[in-house]
């Protein structure tokens, strides 16, 4: 297997394959024009099934704002989530690669589907279904979560569950080019007591995967209780990239309970980054030490808010998103609960330096029912958003950065049953799709009143988008090797 980008070769990486040579190339690269997102009816009152929506992302495009194309997926209540792609800058040096399959994998079904997005890149097209017995039989393991593309031209995905809900975290592998399921990548033995995120740096051998829950346990909604009891994680797993063992695992404590989405920084040199923990609203940075193992510190608290007027007289603002700016700068997560979105200076990797805010929604709006009753940020109650004369229902969730770094995307929906149990106007009207200008250059944040995808307008009634997908790759879905 080779890890060696073809620019390390030549000064001009024309003719190699999908992606960019370098994060730092990627900024440079074109506007974003066409954004996927999977949109969920699971958990609606709609019987329809889940499908794969194309915004026009384009200032300059006639439809500009709107969904353009829509994919359904031929099932009911899949629970589309996240996607990842066949190939992206992990293959940049084999130019017989082409990132033209993008790969969704279902929360619930534990389908997995194969669309073709290289054909008509404005017009997806379902190329291939493999069926959840594929991933029973074949792994032990289901509710596939997040894909990666390795250099070798196979597919990973991670899982959280095994096929009866028990927690498992393991990850599966399939064929780059027929999609078949090969087997499992971890060794036999070697899954972990809960599965969600992973990422992986081949220049220092090494993989971090992260922890949601107990597939059943979360499958209809959060109940506290089930956190006293074990059935989410709150540790993170180092993984030997070439032997595929286990090497540790790493307890982040009652702080670090529900690590989500793990990132390394983008330099591939480099042998750290951060995973935002959910419940308590914090981020975690990981490091390699002088010893070469790893190891985790807490550098970002958002303290949780004494509230009445809620399910719990104390409210935690739920960090559910982070991503890295391709430059390594910023680093971006999003309170669900709270309602904000933060950006952080990491210049200083463990000394995290905020340096924009936005509020989109969220729980404590100042004319909902829930009053704060203690704040130790002493922030004032946020008026409620509207853009263009749409109340955000919901808080913001999903987010993708533009190329450049100029530009932030956010969706608001996390996942259909918490939806309902937190945002049911949400459910009723639809999520919705907003951007925010970035100040790429000092910091700050602002919301751009002038962009609006409203998914409660679609042909099949009100809808849950998800995650944000560009087609030619981005911060949140390509690997530098």
């Amino acid at each position: 297997m080779s890890f060696i980008c073809c620019c390390v070769f030549s000064a001009s990486c024309s003719g190699c394959g999908p992606g960019y040579c370098s994060p730092l190339d990627a900024m440079k690269g074109p506007r974003e024009e066409i954004v996927y997102l999977p949109c969920i009816y699971r958990n609606t009152d709609i019987q329809k099934p889940d499908y794969l929506a194309t915004v026009d992302v384009d200032p300059k495009s006639p439809t500009y704002c709107q969904v353009i194309h829509r994919l359904p997926m031929p099932n009911l209540r899949d629970e589309l989530h996240h996607s990842g792609w066949n190939a992206c800058s992990s293959c940049f040096g084999d130019a017989s690669k082409k990132r033209n399959r993008l790969i969704l994998p279902s929360l619930i079904s534990s389908r997995i589907y194969v669309v073709d997005v290289g054909t008509n890149p404005r017009a997806p097209q379902l190329h291939k279904m493999v069926e959840p017995v594929d991933v029973y039989w074949k792994c032990g393991l289901a509710n596939p979560h997040t894909s990666h593309c390795l250099a070798n031209g196979q597919i990973m995905i991670s899982c959280m569950g095994d096929p009866y809900g028990n927690g498992k975290g393991g990850f599966i592998l399939l064929d780059g080019e027929t999609f078949e399921v090969v087997g499992n990548w971890e060794l036999p033995g070697e899954a972990v007591p809960f599965g969600y995120d992973f990422w992986y740096q081949p220049r220092h051998n090494v993989m971090i995967s992260t922890e949601w829950g107990a597939p059943k346990f979360l499958a209809d909604g959060f109940n506290p209780a089930h956190v006293i009891e074990g059935h989410y994680g709150r540790s993170i797993h180092v993984w030997d990239w070439t032997t595929h063992r286990k090497l540790q695992t790493i307890d982040l404590g009652e702080e670090g309970t529900i690590p989500l989405e793990v990132r390394f920084l983008h330099d591939p040199s480099a042998t750290e980054g951060y995973v935002g923990c959910a419940l308590q609203g914090t981020v975690f940075r990981f490091f390699k030490t002088e010893k070469s193992d790893w190891a985790a510190e807490k550098v970002i608290s958002v303290p949780s808010k004494k509230v009445e007027g809620w399910m719990l007289p104390e409210m935690s603002g739920l960090i559910t998103d982070i991503l890295i700016s391709l430059d390594d700068r910023f680093l971006y997560f999003s309170n669900w609960l709270h309602g904000d979105i933060r950006q952080y200076d990491i210049t200083d990797r463990r000394n995290p330096r905020m340096v924009g805010q936005v509020f989109l929604g969220g729980s404590i709006v100042s004319d909902g029912p829930v009053k704060v009753l203690e704040d130790p940020e002493n922030q004032p109650q946020p008026p409620p958003c509207i853009i263009k004369g749409r109340r955000v229902y919901g808080g913001p969730q999903m987010l993708q950065l533009s190329l450049d770094g100029r530009r932030l995307y956010v969706t608001t929906s996390l996942y259909s049953a918490w939806d309902k149990q937190f945002y049911p106007d949400m459910v009723k009207k639809g999520s919705l799709m907003m951007q925010i200008d970035v100040n790429s250059v000092s910091g700050g944040l602002s919301l751009n009143k002038k962009f609006l995808v409203d998914f409660g307008k679609e042909p099949d009634g009100p809808v849950l988008a998800h995650e944000l997908r560009y087609p030619g790759g981005d911060c949140t879905s390509d690997i530098w090797l």
